[in-house]
């Protein structure tokens, strides 16, 4: 006849580095007649709190040796653990060894990312102790045998747990499968996510290099969105597994609207982007920034010494394009902003805050949704990941790493400093248009501005001449960056048409000096930076 176990006899093992709620955790159950094992710091906590515990050396007959390196790998705990309940030979052989079972295991794992992430960086040695391994093994071994055990691994479970148990007067049996099978798949997410974690750290530590020899990507649970790019496509946004908290658009908190949907997180990224790059390219009197994006391409960027002007700056590159957009600046959004805007029709505005007046303004209008994301840094190099057919590929994205000091003028006539600031800020919203792409920016009387964008062509001369389109007028006395060579003199002619006087290109083909002469012939200033900016 089957073993079967009562109240008296279940047994729950605590053991946690984050210890917040285990004692209300540890009481409710000992309250309900359950046995607590216990390890180490929770162990202390326990007792602390008037709880009785037993530790997990008593139950294994074997004490904690090696600094505590070994506490749990023992057949007393995994075998109480792993134990088939519905199988007789395996409780037979359980009571043979003299072992118990172990009916709910609470375990929570070595803060390892919080302490890979200190600066100055911790020593090899120091950061290998932070690599859990008994705690990772109790909860495989819980969640593998979920029908008869329960596994915690966040404190957000465990009154959900404690409730349950109360309508079961303490039986953990009485449990419903789909709790324990959801209490199991978060048990694997959890351990998947810290295995992530060390082998991204020691990756980056033992073998280094630009990109990771492999990619591992851990996330928190996924948000569903109103549907993908189309309304047939269902969609979610998954928000980056940290530590430390949300980071980026999983940070940023929404003010009104209805829900974000793919396309607007999108959109948000590549503003983000190059809002986020503008403030490398700011100086004292220059010092506030605007982007407009349409369909992940910028119709619009400007950096001025007034908020309100870089946005009628930035909306005025392509107004028509700028219908539905999505808006970020680089400053708290002020009233005065906000005023301007209007009713102009935009999906999102993404700032590190708003006023209180501006907020109320933009609030007018029901569907616009606007975010604030405190954190609002300077754009620094990171690892861009896109997923293939078959695979994924990888790499190191930031803002444009040109050395300035070494762009080499090629024409006759040649640029001032002026120009070099004012290329500076064309190239970081080129960066983010989509190739083949030429943008083309002139000289505000406080700042500088977009006036005309050209993105994603197969051709550079059509490129030229979309971006012609869009500035008209505008486009007299501009400057015209380019995200790589021009194969031929086409596109400098063609910016002389339009009235174009400074051209600035990587450089590069067979034909350069093709395209110098027709600058030269046009009495345009040419500028060779030495950096291709495609973005496919």
């Amino acid at each position: 006849m089957l073993l079967r176990l009562d109240m008296a006899t279940h047994r729950a093992l605590l053991s946690v580095w984050e210890k917040s709620g285990i004692v209300d955790l540890g009481k409710s159950l000992s309250d309900m007649g359950w046995e607590i094992l216990s390890t180490g710091g929770t162990s202390r906590k326990l007792r602390e709190a008037g709880i009785e515990v037993t530790d997990v050396s008593e139950a294994t007959g074997h004490p904690e040796c090696f600094d505590g390196r070994v506490k749990t790998l023992h057949p007393a705990i995994h075998g109480g653990i792993l134990v088939r309940r519905d199988r007789e030979d395996d409780m037979e052989m359980l009571a043979k060894l003299g072992y118990g079972t172990i009916d709910l295991v609470c375990v929570n794992l070595y803060p390892f990312e919080a302490v890979a992430a200190k600066i100055p960086p911790v020593s090899n040695s120091e950061l290998i102790e932070m690599i859990d391994i008994g705690g990772p093994t109790m909860i495989r071994s819980a969640a593998k045998n979920h029908k008869d055990v329960l596994v915690l691994t966040n404190e957000s479970q465990y009154q959900i747990i404690i409730d349950a148990m109360k309508g079961t007067k303490g039986n953990s049996l009485d449990i419903s499968l789909d709790v324990r099978r959801e209490l199991s798949l978060a048990a694997y997410q959890c351990t998947a996510a810290y295995d992530a974690a060390v082998s991204n750290e020691l990756g980056k530590r033992f073998i280094g290099g630009p990109t990771p020899n492999r990619i591992h990507i851990a996330s928190e649970t996924g948000v569903k969105l109103r549907y993908g790019e189309n309304p047939h496509q269902p969609a979610s946004f998954y928000p980056a597994s940290s530590v430390s908290g949300p980071k980026g658009l999983a940070a940023a908190i929404q003010h009104g609207g209805k829900e974000l949907s793919f396309n607007n997180y999108l959109d948000l990224d590549g503003a983000l982007r190059i809002a986020r790059g503008l403030l490398k390219d700011m100086d004292k009197t220059r010092n506030q920034g605007c982007v407009v994006i349409k369909h992940t391409n910028p119709c619009g960027a400007a950096i001025d010494s007034s908020q309100k002007t870089a946005w009628e700056n930035a909306l005025a590159s392509d107004p028509e394009s700028a219908f539905g957009c999505v808006v970020a600046f680089t400053s708290v959004v002020e009233e005065e902003t906000a005023q301007a805007i209007g009713g102009h029709f935009l999906e999102c505005i993404i700032a590190p805050g708003y006023t209180v007046e501006a907020l109320e303004i933009l609030s007018q209008k029901k569907n616009r949704r606007m975010l604030t994301m405190p954190e609002f840094l300077p754009r620094e190099d990171e690892i861009r990941v896109r997923q293939l057919d078959g695979g994924w590929v990888a790499q190191v994205q930031g803002p444009p790493s040109i050395d300035w000091s070494s762009v080499k003028c090629v024409t006759n006539i040649s640029g001032d400093d002026d120009l070099v600031s004012l290329a500076r800020f064309g190239s970081t919203v080129l960066s983010e248009v989509k190739s083949n792409s030429i943008v083309l920016v002139a000289q505000t009387e406080t700042g500088f501005a977009t006036v005309g964008v050209g993105p994603g062509q197969t051709s550079r001369v059509e490129a030229v001449r979309i971006a012609a389109r869009r500035a008209g007028d505008r486009a007299i006395g501009s400057m015209m960056v380019s995200d790589a060579f021009f194969p031929f003199r086409d596109g400098i002619d063609t910016a002389n048409e339009i009235g174009v006087t400074t051209v600035v290109q990587p450089g590069g083909s067979m034909r350069d000096q093709e395209s110098i002469d027709a600058a030269n012939e046009h009495g345009m200033a040419m500028l060779f930076t030495g950096q291709r900016l495609f973005l496919h």
